[in-house]
């Protein structure tokens, strides 16, 4: 393997991990043609059944031999899970170099803690995308630690826009990212399940309530990134007095609807910073 991290065409890419989101990051960096399907290698623990599938839609190498990949890998993602982490990342000590960029996807786990278990002082660069990878539309949070250079940050910011889009911010950061974008589509799938379940529960057909509620939402979002207006200018605007609108506002709020999403991402910030510290 090269001293240098090649660039994306040439190199090649190693995942440790083949989940949900290792599936989506193959999917849209082969439809984005950033590399070929060739010169990328997944590995996991034990499934490779799952390894077969990855194979077959994608093309892609699949290895159970963890270090092999490691070592033949220019960049190395890391999507594996927190608990499962430091065993899995001890084990490649030996296997990892001080040139290799790594990529981490693991949630809570800090850039030294990675170096620590590694035994090596490497580039890494940590993450957190969400769910919404799967169609491309990823919000990704990302922070790199000193060993990174330039260039090996615009690979990693590169390979994550393939999936959506992407901003750079501290590692101190990333905890309320994780709280607020990372676990944020569930907080939208809750509305959207109470929404379908009122237009069901008032009389409409649950088909109808459910193309009714997504294509609100749809537009709703359009017209926040269309406008750039404040979400509380638009509300104002659609909010009549004495109108219909207002009269569900004044039920939300008679809930401290706000206040109860504001609560729900502050404890996922924190669940991901005890998370942190539960692996230090």
């Amino acid at each position: 393997m090269s001293n240098q991290i090649a660039s994306l065409a040439t190199g090649q890419i190693g995942f440790l991990g083949a989940g949900s989101i290792v599936e989506a990051m193959l999917s849209g960096i082969l439809k984005k043609g950033l590399t070929a399907a060739d010169r990328i290698f997944v590995t996991n623990r034990t499934n490779t059944e799952r390894l077969e599938q990855l194979t077959a839609a994608y093309g892609v190498n699949v290895s159970t031999d963890k270090q092999a990949v490691a070592r033949a890998s220019d960049i190395l993602i890391l999507a594996i899970k927190p608990k499962d982490a430091s065993e899995a990342l001890q084990a490649l000590r030996g296997a990892v170099s001080p040139h290799q960029l790594i990529i981490s996807v693991v949630a809570g786990v800090s850039t030294s803690q990675i170096n620590e278990w590694l035994g090596v002082d490497c580039p890494i660069i940590r993450t957190m995308p969400n769910t919404s990878s799967a169609v491309g539309l990823s919000a990704t949070g990302l922070c790199a630690n000193p060993f990174v250079r330039p260039e090996q940050l615009a690979v990693a910011t590169r390979l994550f826009e393939a999936i959506g889009t992407v901003h750079e911010v501290t590692e101190d950061e990333l905890d309320i990212i994780t709280g607020l974008s990372g676990s944020g589509p569930a907080y939208i799938y809750y509305l959207v399940e109470a929404m379908m379940g009122a237009g069901a529960a008032a009389g409409l057909d649950r088909e109808m309530a459910r193309q009714l509620t997504l294509q609100t939402v749809i537009g709703a979002a359009h017209m926040l990134l269309e406008t750039r207006a404040e979400p509380a200018l638009l509300r104002k605007q659609v909010t009549s007095p004495g109108g219909t609108t207002q009269a569900g506002l004044e039920v939300l709020e008679s809930y401290q609807f706000q206040k109860a999403v504001t609560a729900a991402i502050l404890r996922a910030t924190e669940r991901a910073r005890e998370m942190g510290a539960q692996y230090r």
